[in-house]
């Protein structure tokens, strides 16, 4: 009985190969908590950015733990991006609130060890790092203190861990002159398991390898993997991370029999026959549901009913025939049960909580015999949708807004359809609970299973997030209407600003069948100003309105994830002058870089790395390089020449930023420069200098003005290069509060005719939200002659 809370910031903050380990050697309730869901990061593998790359992640942290045996916890904290301080990260988290989330899952957890993935003190990382391992110095205390956070207290009870340590790997972010570890307690990871048939680094390079958005796929280690844990509070260790912690059954009173059970159990199992001890078991489970409820109990409980259905080898499923349903409707459940025993089982009954039915049933389930159990029936009107329970309310820059504490912690919602079986298994029941799942079967992949979502009974979906009105002639605006159920009619119209007019201001819809999809399209007039506004599409149901979309994210690593956006986007109309319009963008990692770009009325061709040639690329003004692109595909250096002469003839060529690792290709430009790891901009609200005033860049043909540098998102910029050749200007110098000027976020260089523009400023985020500056200055870079 031994519990470790594993406390970072971010998904991929964990140590994949010590949650291994703890897990499988040392047969510990490993938990990860992650204060942030990634929101604020980029994704390699897909355009899903905030919030549905934080649904990603989440997912991704999920696979991450089924491999390497840890749980997973989260925090309410939002991640806006980089911070370089934990001073500037609790000026936008709320410190409190993401101490009480902390406090919150140590009482329910109740670890006996802290670990932080980073230290404390002042270092050189993430501002949110040294961040979580400041919260964990102070929740260390404050979860054991009544007084603090005292409304938890009708749900856990206060609890103090033996010890707080920091996970001092080599090279992660140490602090200065910190090489000796005398001092530290050290663990060998490098164990091999021979009952799972692998070493602890090669589970974590699985583990750690599902943080695919990330590009965190991992080479397997064998040996040699030294793990070290420098003391903080508390306790102080001495052989190993439980010293002083009884982890044996005599913590429980009255469990003695029951801890001579299980010995008995394990000293007579046989692999040939797994389900011999299953008497055995079922006796425990008895003697332990005699004890008093504990945390352990639970814990312990739900490990054994686990076992008893491993060792019989009895498969248990439940599945219904829709990926989503309206509360209220009619739903197709299916039971599928299998004893793969020679032990007598009975079903004697089966609850749908969701529907308030029960059936009682004596039924035997033979060996090997598959039974299938139908039951039809309507699901509780009264349930709540399965929006992300953290994206049910809008929230701060810096914290999602959760307001039931039960949910405070939880990775995910939790099922909202189960069902509960009933089983006599030699003589006595247990039950069981089962989430109703939708299965169906892929031509390709094969068996596919996901949760079934509680849907509304209409989705209405903007096509697309942003609208750009670069002059003042309307634009067509469509609404894709999809029918959550069958039998629905209402209207469909557009929520507007002030001075915006749509055409018809409301369309009818009707739909016979669930599923049903119709797309509708409005005439949309901006005002003759400048200005943006929020659209909104909302259809009405008997005056009910609907204001949320249908939105799949689907990947072969997680499972697949509906989920409700927003019927939201942002309309702008820009003053905006265009002299150069067609475009040939080369993608990079994911992007909508070139959408935005054609909203604005550009004409975007996408090319790939096989069509770089002159007969090609003569036919447009510029060539734009999507992010990291040269990090992700090397070849496009074997094309080098070919930009060049495209240059000289008068081309533009666009590269967005860089990464300096992982990058195949260190000389990509066509004259030197070093891109830097920790040169960035992270306040997007920075002074932006014009070093160069007079520059093309920032005149033609549109004035550019500081007015152009506000209401940007997140960052102004990542990845500046820090040296560069002389024959790049740079035009613009930025900095954060208390740093000298970055001169490295937009560098030109004239090649022949045309220009090579070197820029890590975020484009990818600006243009994106509607940022009217940001298409300004991309239409001038796009211009240039």
């Amino acid at each position: 009985m031994k519990s470790v809370l594993y406390i970072g910031a971010h998904p991929d903050d964990e140590n994949n190969r010590l949650i291994a380990y703890l897990a499988g050697e040392d047969l510990a309730e490993v938990g990860y908590l992650s204060l942030t869901r990634g929101d604020g990061g980029q994704n390699l593998i897909g355009n899903e950015l905030r919030e549905e790359l934080g649904i990603l992640r989440t997912q991704e942290l999920l696979a991450a733990r089924r491999i390497d045996g840890g749980q997973q916890y989260f925090g309410t904290a939002n991640d806006f991006g980089y911070s370089k301080t934990p001073e500037e990260t609790f000026t936008i988290w709320d410190k409190e609130k993401s101490l009480s989330d902390l406090v919150w899952v140590i009482r329910k957890t109740k670890p006996d060890v802290l670990i932080t993935r980073f230290s404390p003190l002042p270092s050189d990382t993430h501002g949110h790092h040294t961040a979580s391992a400041i919260l964990a110095f102070e929740a260390f205390n404050a979860a054991a203190d009544p007084k603090r956070f005292p409304e938890q207290l009708w749900h856990v009870e206060p609890w103090q861990a033996q010890r707080l340590v920091w996970n001092n790997s080599p090279g992660l972010y140490e602090e200065k002159d910190n090489d000796d570890k005398s001092g530290l307690l050290s663990i060998n990871t490098s164990k091999y398991n021979s009952f799972l048939g692998k070493s602890y680094g090669e589970i974590a390079a699985e583990s750690r390898s599902m943080h695919k958005c990330q590009g965190m796929g991992a080479k397997s280690s064998r040996g040699g993997t030294v793990e070290y844990f420098k003391f903080i509070k508390g306790k102080k260790p001495v052989l190993s991370l439980f010293d002083g912690v009884d982890t044996t059954w005599k913590t429980i009173k009255g469990a003695e029999k029951l801890s001579k059970l299980l010995i008995r159990a394990e000293k007579t199992f046989a692999p040939e026959n797994p389900s011999g001890i299953v008497p055995l078991l079922i006796t425990a489970r008895t003697e332990l549901s005699g004890l008093p409820d504990s945390h352990w109990k639970r814990i312990k409980t739900n490990a054994i009913e686990i076992l008893i259905r491993q060792a019989l080898g009895l498969f248990l499923e439940a599945t219904a025939s829709d990926s989503y349903i309206t509360p209220g409707d009619s739903l197709k459940v299916n039971i599928e049960a299998v004893n793969r025993s020679d032990i007598r089982i009975k079903i004697k009954g089966i609850e749908l909580p969701f529907a308030s039915k029960l059936v009682v049933m004596d039924s035997v389930l033979h060996k090997n015999a598959v039974n299938n159990l139908g039951f039809q029936t309507l699901v509780n009107k009264n349930l709540p949708y399965s929006q992300p329970y953290w994206l049910r309310k809008k929230g701060t820059t810096g914290m999602f807004k959760v307001d039931n504490q039960q949910e405070i912690g939880l990775p995910e919602n939790p099922s909202p359809l189960t069902a509960e079986i009933s089983l006599e298994i030699t003589g006595t029941t247990i039950a069981m609970e089962l989430p109703v799942l939708f299965k169906h079967v892929d031509p390709i992949a094969g068996e596919l299973q996901q949760p079934i979502t509680l849907a509304p009974p209409v989705f209405v979906d903007l096509t697309k997030k942003t609208y750009i009105f670069s002059d003042s002639e309307p634009q067509k605006v469509q609404v894709k209407v999809k029918s959550g159920k069958t039998k629905i009619e209402g209207i469909i119209k557009l929520k507007l600003g002030t001075g915006w007019q749509s055409n018809p201001v409301s369309i009818p819809f009707q739909f016979k069948n669930k599923g049903s999809e119709q797309l509708f399209e409005f005439t949309v007039t901006p005002p003759l100003e400048a200005g943006e506004i929020e659209l909104t599409a909302q259809a009405l149901i008997d005056d009910t309105p609907f204001e949320n979309g249908f939105k799949i994210i689907k990947y072969d690593h997680i499972p697949a994830q509906i989920y409700f956006p927003p019927s939201t986007a942002k309309a702008v109309k820009l003053n905006l002058i265009k002299t150069r319009t067609r475009v040939a963008y080369l993608k990079g990692a994911g992007d909508l870089v070139a959408e935005s770009l054609q909203q604005a009325g550009y004409e975007i061709t996408f090319l790939t790395e096989s069509q770089l040639n002159l007969a090609t690329l003569k036919k447009y003004d510029t060539l734009i390089i999507g992010i990291r692109a040269y990090n992700l595909n090397d070849r496009i250096d074997f094309y080098k020449d070919v930009l060049l002469e495209y240059m000289k003839n008068g081309g533009n060529i666009i590269v967005q930023y860089n990464t300096d690792f992982d990058l195949p290709v260190k000389n990509f430009a066509p004259y030197p420069l070093d891109i830097s790891g920790k040169a960035r901009v992270t306040d997007e609200n920075s002074t932006v200098k014009f070093l160069n005033p007079a520059h093309t860049v920032l005149n033609f043909p549109n004035k550019i003005t500081e007015k152009d540098f506000t209401g940007w998102v997140q960052e102004r910029g990542s990845y500046f290069p820090v040296n560069w050749d002389s024959a790049y200007e740079p035009i613009l110098g930025i900095h954060d509060s208390g740093e000298a000027d970055l001169e490295g976020s937009l560098l030109i260089a004239k090649i022949g005719k045309g220009h090579f523009v070197y820029t890590t400023l975020s484009w990818f985020r600006q243009l994106p939200a509607g940022v009217a500056g940001a298409y300004r200055i991309v239409a001038n870079l796009i211009s240039l002659k």
